[in-house]
């Protein structure tokens, strides 16, 4: 049965310094796709809380927080080589040294390579909202992968979300009502101007610029 994606592969927009970084810089901070799964440990050579971030674009918030919080530790998935090679430019010029970089699908990666309870927090900041009705299939946050996100975190770990669409703020309200891995800590509406854990981003300024509204949940997972 065909797997229906959250995202569609598109070519030809990396620029010659977003590709020269994948090939000089992969070996550096990249993990590349298999079905073993990933020592941490091993990984990122200390023992310190992982944090995933999923869709990480051109890898704005990750590098912030892993910038912001050296004593943790932060796995990116990203499907495009144009942000993939953008995170990895931003990364070599602070010198991060506590992010891994995967490219791949999300799911894929959870269930293939992410340990159950492994993680202390996943992060999934303005995932594409598909706004279309036909397309809502395709958007990401649904019952099943928010079961898979609880199955890889530790114990009360969370999963952070924010979109700046009204009609998926309405969709993930939807989901969330039927989930029985979390409870909802945090759930606000906002137009950019209040304290959130977590760093603004690329698509969040586009979205207030637009006029949009913000909405963040915090996920606790029941234990």
């Amino acid at each position: 049965m065909r797997t229906i994606k959250s995202f569609v592969r598109r070519t030809g927009r990396t620029t010659s310094g977003q590709h020269s970084a994948i090939e000089q810089l992969w070996s550096e901070y990249g993990v590349d796709f298999s079905k073993k799964k990933l020592n941490f440990y091993s990984l990122f050579h200390n023992d310190y809380p992982v944090h995933l971030e999923i869709g990480f674009g051109d890898g704005e918030a990750l590098i912030a927080n892993a910038e912001c919080n050296p004593n943790k530790n932060y796995f990116g998935i990203e499907v495009y080589d144009s942000g993939i090679g953008s995170c990895l430019i931003k990364a070599k010029k602070k010198q991060i040294n506590n992010i891994k970089i995967c490219s791949g699908d999300a799911r894929d990666v959870l269930v293939a390579q992410i340990v159950h309870k492994s993680l202390e927090r996943i992060n999934i900041y303005f995932p594409d909202p598909w706004p279309k009705k036909r397309h809502h299939k395709r958007r990401l946050i649904q019952k099943d992968f928010l079961d898979l996100c609880a199955s890889k975190l530790k114990k009360n770990g969370q999963l952070h979300i924010a979109t700046d669409w009204n009609n998926y703020a309405e969709h993930i309200t939807d989901i969330l009502e039927k989930n029985t891995n979390f409870i909802v800590s945090t759930h606000v509406k906002h137009k950019g101007k209040i304290k959130l854990d977590r760093p603004s981003t690329k698509f969040e300024k586009k979205g207030l610029h637009k006029g949009h509204s913000i909405w963040d949940w915090v996920l606790t997972k029941i234990s």
